[in-house]
């Protein structure tokens, strides 16, 4: 029986859960709130997925982890970004510290972790490992055909597809919704399936697994999910969309349950997601607000928008490496996903002026540039990076990386427009996600005003009484544990210089079939990062 458990909920909001569970949807969760703990989760600086699953794994932010994005500069000082993968991943993480104190670890589907590290117990990672690649991507070796024994095994299903990933962020037609949200239902139950496996079979102490489809579900179909946004009177395809998605979070709830009936009575059971959601309307391109501020340049002049209603997307992602004029160009944009402005290396040869200045003219001129629906600032927060990423891997993350109002959404191709309105909201990431917590010296039926994405890494380690990294962002919440716990039991550090150990390192390489190698550089060259 595991002593802990970590059951991530990718992208969960309240704004969803809630009404779900008033209406009867979610049985367990509701059940769970009531035994334990409930939280507003504040994530990080990005609210993104990868920096902040990584940040949930080290209890510390992307300075000293590693992660920033998607996707990781090959230097501080380079223009040209590659994958990020567990090779980023620069810290200690749970499942290295539990390994090194002699606790059996499990972990599925967490970004970030392929090649897999060598830890005690098991590793499938998740992310954009390609399915034909599963079988390194398991740790230990071997544990993918003890996989393939299970009745409903199916590694196209638990790895990736990236075709039919972008749909979350780039739409599909009427007719493809329906399968798509149950494609995740049946991802859901693959990796549950996994998880029923391993414990019943092996005896973990602290097991931890993703659910991502909630995330993939709340970008394309927000406006189903929220109550305040649906329609008064759904017509017959709307209704069968809303049933879909509440069908999906009904199957999740009972996966929930199967699990932490499988963990036993005694285990710390911890509900986190890695951000939160709500609508998004407006897309703001700030590349081409760049270019009208005169700080970054294109190397051709004549130029035509080839899209009517160019989307953000993996799919359309920038090609700007190629087309940007890099004699001219002081900042740019890299990825929407990152939220970012880089500051080219040695700005001083390009325009004459220190990093220093072209950070308060670009704060300054950020702070001037309004929604012109709302005619209110688009830019909600500006945060420096030697605020938000202090570190030793700091030189990795963006100069500036902004937090728009309202949900907007960046993009990074060249337009001849600086904002564009979708007739229909999608969803985007938000601050607050989700927080639950019962089990052993765990407060009951409490609401805590907040919880920090940086404290989870800290609260697992304490509930299995393990040693946290003193370098740690996080501590243990006092509004989570009972003041009689922490009396009895105070936290313990152990002393981290930041460096990972053996056991946090994968010493694989990412070694890839061609064919699998081919499908990624195809991928990266659509998106322009390979030529």
């Amino acid at each position: 029986m595991p002593k802990t458990l970590l059951l991530g909920l990718d992208g969960a909001t309240f704004t969803v859960l809630d009404p779900l569970i008033e209406r009867g949807k979610m049985p367990f969760l509701k059940t769970l709130i009531e035994r334990g703990v409930r939280a507003p989760l504040r994530s990080i600086v990005p609210a993104l997925t990868p920096p902040a699953w990584t940040t949930v794994m080290t209890g510390k932010r992307p300075g000293k982890h590693g992660v920033f994005d998607f996707f990781q500069k090959e230097d501080p000082a380079s223009r040209y970004f590659q994958f990020a993968s567990s090779h980023n991943v620069k810290s200690d993480t749970i499942w290295s510290i539990a390994s090194d104190h002699g606790l059996n670890v499990v972990s599925l589907n967490f970004p970030l972790m392929f090649p897999p590290p060598a830890v005690n117990g098991y590793i499938v990672p998740g992310g954009w490992m390609p399915w034909r690649q599963l079988r390194l991507g398991c740790y230990p070796p071997g544990l993918f055909d003890r996989l393939k024994t299970l009745p409903s095994f199916n590694p196209r299903e638990l790895a990736l597809d990236m075709t039919l990933e972008a749909k979350a962020l780039e739409g599909c037609a009427a007719e493809e919704y329906a399968d798509w949200i149950q494609l995740h239902s049946r991802r859901e139950e693959r990796w549950t399936e996994i998880l029923r496996h391993i414990m019943t079979n092996d005896d973990v102490d602290l097991v931890g697994v993703v659910f991502d489809g909630a995330d993939k579900l709340q970008h394309l179909c927000w406006r189903f999910l929220d109550p305040a946004m649906r329609s008064a009177e759904p017509n017959a395809w709307e209704q069968e969309i809303i049933d879909l998605c509440e069908d999906y979070f009904a199957r999740l709830d009972s996966k929930l349950a199967e699990i932490v009936d499988l963990a036993g009575s005694d285990a710390t059971v911890v509900v986190a997601s890695d951000h939160g959601f709500g609508a998004s309307y407006d897309v703001f391109y700030l590349n081409a607000w760049l270019e009208e501020q005169g700080f970054l340049a294109w190397k051709a002049e004549d130029w035509e928008s080839d899209e009517v209603d160019p989307q953000i997307g993996f799919a359309q992602m920038t090609r700007h490496v190629y087309e940007m004029d890099w004699d001219k160009t002081v900042a740019y944009a890299a990825t929407p996903s990152s939220l970012g402005i880089n500051i080219v290396d040695q700005p001083e040869s390009v325009c004459g002026k220190d990093r220093e200045t072209i950070l308060a003219d670009l704060i300054a001129a950020l702070r001037t540039v309004r929604n012109p629906w709302t005619d209110q600032p688009i830019v909600a927060q500006i945060h420096d990076r030697h605020d938000v990423f202090p570190g030793p891997y700091e030189g990795y993350g963006p100069d500036l990386t902004l937090t728009l109002a309202d949900g907007a959404a960046i993009s990074i191709l060249r337009s001849d427009v600086l904002f564009r309105r979708r007739d229909t909201a999608l969803g985007n990431h938000k601050w607050d996600g989700v927080f639950i917590a019962n089990g052993p010296g765990i407060r009951s039926g409490e609401r805590a005003d907040e919880v920090s994405l940086v404290d989870i890494a800290p609260l697992l380690l304490y509930s299995l009484d393990l040693p946290i990294p003193t370098d740690a962002d996080g501590i243990v919440p006092q509004s989570v544990v009972l003041p009689e716990q922490l009396e009895q039991r105070p936290p313990r550090w152990f002393t981290s210089d930041g460096a990972a150990t053996a056991t946090s390192q994968s010493d694989a390489a990412l070694d890839i079939d061609s064919d699998a190698e081919a499908t990624i550089l195809n991928r990266l060259r659509a998106l322009g990062y390979v030529e």
